[in-house]
Parts: structure tokens; C-alpha cells; sequence
């Protein structure tokens, strides 16, 4: 019981940091100097919140097995979609490793960071998105299906009211600018 739940929880609090961050960065045309804190540190903590999610899984339910996580998420994804497909791990060892990347680089170089590409920031984050609807909306149900889908409708709305002038964004930061 507690191994379901650490599984659980972990993923949770990873994907509610992440969405907190972009609630912030979206809702801010020029974010103090905590709120850009607030942002990156909620950044960070949803990103190790996805590793200990992964140990959490590969420790309680896996047995440390590639292997065995592949077939798992085999099953899974066919009783959703019908493919027995267990490529689904290999997805959630690139967003790992993505996210990881994007950690260090907010930390290590902001200013970088800030400057990087508009198309590769929409890319990266189109991606993360697609890959957090479908593990909260598509593959899951009750409550988090619910989650999922407020964040959705939330993150949606933030970014069209932005789109079309009516709500401040955060534009000092790169993240989430046009």
C-alpha cells in the first residue's frame, strides 16, 4: 500500500508543480524576482518529483526491470488504446532526461535559458503537454482524470487570453513567450 501510493503521489505532486509553474509564468507580464523563483523552484521540484516517481515504480511494482516496465506499460497501453505498445517507457525516459536537461539549464545559465529559441521552447513544451494529458486524461480516471482536464481547460484559456492581449504573460523569462 505504501509503494502505491509513494508511485502515485510523486507523479501527482510532479505534474501539480509543473502546472503551478505555468500558471506563473503565464499570468505575469513582469514577474519579481520571487515569482521567478517561485517558478524555476517549482520547476525543479516537479522534475525530482518524476525521478522519485520512476524509483517509486521501477521499486514497488517493476523489481528494477526494464523489462518488466516495458510489458507493463504494454498492457496498459493496449487496454486503453488496443496497441500492446510498451514504447511508452522509452517516452517517459526521454521527458526525464528532457526535463532534467531544462532543470540545469534554467540553473546554470538563465540567461541563456531565457534567450533560447521560441520554436524550440514551443516544441518542448507542446511535447510535455501532450505527454501530461495523455497520463492524466487519457490514461487515467476519477479524480485525476478531472485534475487533468481543469489543468487543461485552466492552461488552455491562460495561453489564448495570451494570445489574444487580454491577459499578461510572463515575457521576461522565455518560457512561454509567442
Amino acid at each position: 500500500m505504501l509503494g502505491e501510493h509513494l508511485t502515485r503521489w510523486t507523479i501527482r505532486l510532479a505534474l501539480a508543480a509543473c502546472v503551478a509553474c505555468w500558471v506563473i509564468e503565464l499570468s505575469s507580464r513582469q514577474p519579481t524576482p520571487l515569482l521567478k523563483a517561485l517558478a524555476r523552484g517549482l520547476w525543479t521540484f516537479g522534475c525530482l518529483a518524476l525521478w522519485l516517481h520512476v524509483a517509486c515504480a521501477f521499486h514497488f511494482y517493476h523489481d528494477w526491470s526494464h523489462s518488466a516496465a516495458f510489458e507493463q506499460t504494454a498492457r496498459e497501453t493496449r487496454l486503453v488504446t488496443g496497441f500492446d505498445w510498451g514504447g511508452g517507457v522509452w517516452i517517459n525516459y526521454l521527458l526525464m532526461l528532457l526535463w532534467s536537461s531544462d532543470v540545469a539549464w534554467r540553473w546554470i545559465n538563465p540567461q541563456s535559458f531565457r534567450a533560447r529559441p521560441k520554436a524550440l521552447n514551443r516544441a518542448w513544451l507542446s511535447g510535455f503537454a501532450f505527454i501530461a494529458f495523455n497520463a492524466t486524461v487519457v490514461f487515467e480516471e476519477g479524480a485525476v482524470r478531472y485534475a487533468g482536464i481543469g489543468a487543461t481547460v485552466l492552461l488552455t484559456a491562460l495561453l489564448i487570453a495570451r494570445r489574444l492581449g487580454a491577459h499578461p504573460v510572463l515575457s521576461s523569462t522565455g518560457d512561454c513567450d509567442d
